[in-house]
Order: structure tokens, then C-alpha cells, then sequence
């Protein structure tokens, strides 16, 4: 089973997460932001990775803590469950529809971080969590997971749906690159040798 416990402990936030990458897609997530709980809530439910994700961070502050940590150990997670890597597939790309928003996502578990985002919010919060956010929690998975993420909203008007596609294409691509390739489940996906 590839898993992984992180426990993250800051003057800031406390964070402990563990990730399984051959669950079920079973879950329990508590950040004290609920708009944010529901994501990830989706990001395990449709990559059928478990998660448990407890966050108490200084919301009394502001929400860029719980958020930027919360996204940065579970990327952590998902690394450390990854390993050396080998036999994953690598490659995930999806197309992401909910209602009237069409999203694209795509990632490579390559080893090098980067983040392109493509999505506009009209509104400023979503339930009490600061659509700012959004982007910056991306932009910490990537970098802590060691992947190159591209996310892109194609087309949508409510943000709800904007957000909510983001973070299940997110999910499936993730869970299309962590599967391991039956062909080559002995192999590093790389002509380097290793990710």
C-alpha cells in the first residue's frame, strides 16, 4: 500500500494528514473553512485517494495559512505515498464539466514544480472562503507534490461550478497518473531514470 502521514506543526497552523493512493476515495477533512473541506472532500472522492485531513490554523488572522499549509502537507502526503515513483502511469489530463463550466486539467508527476492557472472568479468569497485562495491553494499543492499542474477553465458563469471542476479534474488526472502502469510497473517513467 503506498501511504504517507505528514504532520505539519507551525506557530501558525497544525496540520496532520495521511493519504492512501489505493483507497476508495474515503475521507475526513476538517480546516475550519467549509467551502474548503467540500474541495478537498471532492479531490478524494474522485482521485480514490483516502485522505484524512485535520488543519487548526489562525483563522483569526486570516484564511492564507489554513489554506497555503493545508494544500502544501497534502501534497507533501501524496510525494512521500509516491516514492521513487516507479511504475506510475505519470501523465494525467482531463476535461472536467459540471453544469454549465467546461474545466481542463492536466499534470505530469515530473519532479518539477509549476502551476499555470486559468480561472476568474466574480465573486469574492465562496460560503467563507476567500476566492483568492483558490489559486494559491494549486499553486502550494504543485509545488509540494513535485508537479507541473495546468489548470484551465474553458467556460462557465457560476463559480461554484468554476471551482468545483477545477478541483474534480484535479482529482482525476491525479487519479489517472498515480494508477501503475500494468506494462511497466517495474520501470521509473523517465528516460532519466528517476523523477
Amino acid at each position: 500500500m503506498r501511504t504517507a502521514e505528514i504532520h505539519r506543526n507551525t506557530a501558525e497552523t497544525q496540520i496532520d494528514v495521511t493519504v492512501n493512493l489505493d483507497g476508495t476515495g474515503v475521507y475526513t477533512v476538517s480546516t475550519g473553512i467549509g467551502f474548503l473541506d467540500h474541495m478537498i472532500e471532492q479531490l478524494s472522492r474522485h482521485s480514490l485517494i483516502d485522505m484524512d485531513v485535520k488543519t487548526v490554523g489562525d483563522l483569526h488572522v486570516d484564511q492564507h495559512h489554513t489554506t497555503e499549509d493545508t494544500a502544501i502537507a497534502i501534497g507533501e502526503a501524496v510525494a512521500k505515498a509516491l516514492g521513487d515513483k516507479r511504475g506510475i502511469t505519470r501523465y494525467g489530463s482531463v476535461y472536467s464539466p459540471m453544469d454549465e463550466t467546461l474545466s481542463r486539467v492536466s499534470l505530469d508527476i515530473s519532479g518539477r514544480p509549476w502551476l499555470v492557472f486559468k480561472a476568474d472568479f466574480t465573486v469574492q468569497r465562496l460560503g467563507e472562503w476567500d476566492t483568492e485562495m483558490i489559486e494559491h491553494w494549486f499553486h502550494s499543492f504543485a509545488q509540494a507534490a513535485g508537479i507541473t499542474l495546468h489548470v484551465e477553465n474553458l467556460y462557465g458563469s457560476n463559480n461554484h461550478h468554476i471551482v468545483e471542476s477545477c478541483f474534480k479534474g484535479l482529482a482525476r488526472a491525479l487519479r489517472q497518473a498515480v494508477e501503475i502502469d500494468p506494462r511497466k510497473a517495474d520501470a521509473i517513467p523517465s528516460t532519466k531514470g528517476m523523477l
